[in-house]
C-alpha cells in the first residue's frame, strides 16, 4: 500500500482494483433485484415476501454497517470492558431466542405490521394512533442513519470530506449520502420486501465471506502486544482492558449493559424498523429459528466489530503507527466537531491501513451494509404510513395496484425526510445512545401493549392507552431536555428509556385492572383451538412415543419444544451451551477477581484468547454454515413462490376484529 507524507490533508486510499471490486458485485446484486422482483403478485409478496421465508433467509443480512460505525464509537471509549460485562446478559438474550418470546405468537395473528397487531387485540382508533406514532419515532430514529453511513464511507474510502461547486464548499457526505439512498430506493420500490429480503440475504453472504478475509488480514498487520499495549495505556478507573479497573468510564458501563438488558426484554418485539421480518417466516417456527440464528450471527459479527476497533485504536496510538497514521490523525482534526470526531476516528483510520483490494472488499461490505439497513428502515416505516395510517382509515379499498403505489410512495417519502435530517441535523449523541431514547418514544409505551397485549387476558384498550401516551410523554421530555441542557441533564437517553418503559408498565397493569370487564379471547387472536386450521389441528392430534414425551420434556426446560427437528435442537442446543460455558466464565473469574485481582498481565492473556483467538475460529465456522444454509433458504424461497396462492385479501386490512382474508367463524375453521 502506497505511503504518503504525514499530516497530508487527504489520503487517496481507495485504488482503481478497490473500485472494481465494489462495482462487479454491485452490479451482480442489481441484476438480482431485477430477477426477483419479476416474482412480485400482490401486496402481501410486497409486505411479508409472502410470508415464504425460511429461517436462514431471515436471519443473514448486510444490515449493520451504521452498528460497525456506532460499535467503533463504543470500544473507542470503553474498550474490551464493555464485551465482559455484556456477558451478563448473554443468558437473557438466549433464553429470549430460544422462548420465542413475542415473535412466535405475533406470527401466529398473522398480522403484516405490530399496528395491525394493536387493532386486533385493542382498537381501531389505538392502531391508527400507534401507526402515526410508530411512523414519526422510527424516521426520527432512522434519520441519523443515512448520514452516518455516508461520513463512515467517505473516510473509508478516503475521500475529501468536502468538494467546491460553484464557489461554495459542500460536505462530501452529501452527495454519498445521495447515492445510497438511491440504490436504496432502487432496491426497495421494484419488489418491496421481495426485493429487500433476497438482496439483503446474498448480500450478507458475501459479507461474511468478506469479514473472514479481513480478520485474516488483521491478524498480519498487528500484533497482540501491539494491541495489548495501547488497550493497557489508560489511567486507574478507565481501564480499556481490565473491567474490574473501568468503573469511572461514563455511560458505557455496568449500569448501560444493566438497562439495556431489560429493555431488550421490556420492548420485545415493539420496535418497528425491520417489521416485516417478524412476519415473513413460512411458520411461526421458522421465525422462532430466525432468532436463534441471528444470535449465532450477532457473535460472529460482533467479534469482527471488536478487533476492527481495537486495531484502529492500536493503529492510532501506537508508536510503531505513528508515521502511517500522520494522515489519519490530520483527518480527524479537521472534522466538523467532537461528536463526529468521536464517530469518525476509527473509520478513518481503517481506511489508512487495509490494503488495495482488501479496502475495496471492506467498502463494498459496508456500502451493500448500508444500502441493506437503509432499505429495511424505509420498507418498514414506509409500510407503516400506508397500512396503519392510510389503509385502515380508507372507506373505499385501495386496488391491489394502487396498494402498492401508496406504498412505494411513502417509502419514497421516509427517503426524501431521511436525506433532509442528514443534511440539516446536527447530531450531539452517541449513536447508541440516540437509537435508545428515540426508539423510546414508542417502545416506551408500546413495549407493555405487546407483552399484555399477547400473554395477558386481563389487558385493556385503556390500559394501553394510558401506557403508550405516558411512555411517549416521558421519552418525548427526555429528548427535548437533552437538546436544552446537553450533558447538564442528569438522565442519558439510555435511562430516559428505562424510566419510561417502568412507568408505562406499571400504568398499563393498573389501569387494565381497573377497566377489565372479562377476559379476552386470545386463542382467537392466535388462531389456536377451535379457531385453528385443520392442518394445525391434525398435528396436534399426533402424539410423538413415550421416549420422545421424556426428551422433549427436558429440551422444553431450555425453551426447546415439539417444534424443533434434529438440526435445529443442535442449533439452538449449541447456542444455549455457548450461553451457558461464557456466563460461568464470568462467574467465576469475577468470584475470582474479588479474592484476588487480576494482574494487568493476566487480563491481557485472557482477552488474546477470548477477544482474539476464540472470535476469529467461530467467525470463519459460521460463515461456512450460514453460507451453505443461505444457498439452501434462496433455493427454496423461489420453489415456494412458484407454489403459493395469491390471495388479494390479505393485505393488512382488519374486518370485525378478524384480519380480512379469515374466514369469519370458528366452524369455517374445521
Amino acid at each position: 500500500m502506497q505511503q504518503t507524507a504525514p499530516h497530508q490533508p487527504f489520503y487517496p486510499a481507495m485504488q482503481s482494483l478497490d473500485y472494481w471490486v465494489m462495482v462487479v458485485p454491485l452490479l451482480f446484486l442489481s441484476g438480482l433485484v431485477v430477477h426477483t422482483w419479476r416474482q412480485l403478485r400482490s401486496v402481501a409478496d410486497f409486505m411479508t415476501g409472502g410470508r415464504q421465508a425460511g429461517p436462514f433467509l431471515l436471519s443473514i443480512t448486510t444490515g449493520g454497517a451504521v452498528l460497525f460505525i456506532a460499535t467503533f464509537e463504543v470500544v473507542g471509549k470503553a474498550g474490551l470492558t464493555l464485551s465482559w460485562w455484556q456477558l451478563i446478559s448473554t443468558p437473557i438474550a438466549i433464553a429470549l431466542a430460544l422462548s420465542g418470546l413475542v415473535v412466535y405468537r405475533f406470527r401466529e395473528t398473522r398480522a403484516m405490521t405490530l399496528a395491525q397487531f394493536f387493532e386486533l387485540r385493542y382498537s381501531k382508533r389505538f392502531r391508527v394512533f400507534t401507526g402515526i406514532l410508530g411512523f414519526a419515532a422510527g424516521l426520527v430514529n432512522f434519520g441519523i442513519i443515512p448520514a452516518v453511513g455516508a461520513r463512515g464511507l467517505v473516510y473509508f474510502m478516503g475521500l475529501p470530506a468536502e468538494f467546491p461547486l460553484l464557489g461554495h464548499t459542500f460536505p462530501t457526505y452529501i452527495p454519498v449520502m445521495a447515492a445510497l439512498l438511491a440504490l436504496t430506493l432502487f432496491k426497495t420500490l421494484t419488489g418491496g420486501f421481495l426485493t429487500v429480503l433476497i438482496t439483503n440475504c446474498v448480500g450478507g453472504m458475501l459479507c461474511q465471506l468478506i469479514y473472514v478475509v479481513v480478520l485474516g488480514v488483521l491478524l498480519t498487520l498487528f500484533t497482540w502486544p501491539q494491541i495489548s499495549s495501547v488497550l493497557l495505556a489508560q489511567p486507574a478507573g478507565q481501564s480499556l482492558i481490565n473491567p474490574f479497573d473501568s468503573l469511572g468510564l461514563k455511560d458505557f458501563n455496568l449500569g448501560y449493559i444493566a438497562m439495556g438488558a431489560f429493555l431488550s426484554i421490556y420492548g420485545r418485539g415493539a420496535w418497528q424498523n425491520a417489521s416485516a421480518y417478524q412476519s415473513a417466516a413460512v411458520t411461526p417456527h421458522a421465525s422462532v429459528m430466525s432468532d436463534v440464528l441471528g444470535n449465532w450471527r450477532d457473535i460472529a459479527r460482533m467479534g469482527v466489530m471488536t478487533l476492527l476497533a481495537v486495531c484502529a485504536l492500536t493503529f492510532l496510538r501506537h508508536p510503531d503507527f505513528a508515521v502511517q497514521a500522520g494522515n489519519a490523525h490530520a483527518l480527524i482534526a479537521a472534522m466538523p466537531n467532537a461528536q463526529i470526531q468521536s464517530q469518525m476516528a476509527l473509520p478513518a483510520a481503517i481506511g489508512d491501513f487495509l490494503p488495495a483490494g482488501i479496502l475495496g472488499l471492506f467498502c463494498l461490505a459496508m456500502v451493500l451494509g448500508v444500502v441493506g439497513g437503509d432499505a429495511i428502515h424505509l420498507h418498514s416505516w414506509g409500510s407503516i404510513f400506508v397500512q396503519d395510517v392510510l389503509v385502515s382509515r380508507r372507506k373505499i379499498p385501495f386496488t391491489p395496484a394502487q396498494h402498492i403505489r401508496a406504498l412505494r410512495l411513502s417509502m419514497l417519502g421516509c427517503a426524501v425526510f431521511a436525506f433532509a435530517f442528514g443534511v440539516l441535523f446536527r447530531q450531539t449523541e452517541y449513536i447508541y445512545m440516540w437509537w435508545s431514547v428515540t426508539t423510546a418514544i414508542y417502545v416506551g409505551g408500546a413495549g407493555a401493549c405487546v407483552l399484555g397485549g399477547l400473554y395477558w387476558k386481563k389487558g385493556t384498550t385503556a390500559g394501553a392507552w394510558a401506557a403508550l401516551l405516558c411512555g411517549s410523554l416521558l421519552s418525548a421530555s427526555g429528548i427535548l431536555a437533552r437538546q436544552i441542557w446537553g450533558e447538564a441533564f442528569p438522565l442519558n437517553g439510555t435511562q430516559i428509556s428505562v424510566c419510561a418503559a417502568l412507568l408505562s408498565g406499571t400504568v398499563y397493569v393498573v389501569v387494565s385492572l381497573l377497566t377489565a370487564r372479562e377476559n379476552y379471547n386470545l386463542d382467537r387472536l392466535l388462531h389456536r383451538g377451535i379457531y385453528a386450521d385443520r392442518t394445525a389441528q391434525a398435528a396436534e392430534i399426533k402424539s410423538p412415543q413415550p421416549l420422545e414425551v421424556i426428551k422433549l420434556k427436558l429440551l422444553s426446560l431450555i425453551g426447546i419444544n415439539k417444534d424443533f427437528t434434529r438440526k435445529d435442537r443442535w442449533i439452538a442446543g449449541g447456542l444455549f451451551a455457548w450461553a451457558l460455558v461464557w456466563f460461568s466464565v464470568f462467574v467465576v473469574v469475577s468470584l475470582w477477581n474479588l479474592v484476588s485481582p487480576w494482574s494487568a498481565g493476566a487480563w491481557t492473556e485472557y482477552w488474546q484468547v477470548a477477544g482474539l483467538g476464540i472470535p476469529v475460529a467461530l467467525t470463519v465456522i459460521i460463515t461456512i454454515g450460514f453460507t451453505w444454509g443461505g444457498v439452501c433458504d434462496v433455493r427454496d424461497f423461489f420453489k415456494r413462490l412458484q407454489l403459493r396462492s395469491v390471495n388479494n385479501l390479505d393485505n393488512g386490512t382488519v374486518v370485525d376484529g378478524r384480519n380480512q382474508d379469515e374466514p369469519t367463524g370458528p366452524e369455517s375453521r374445521g
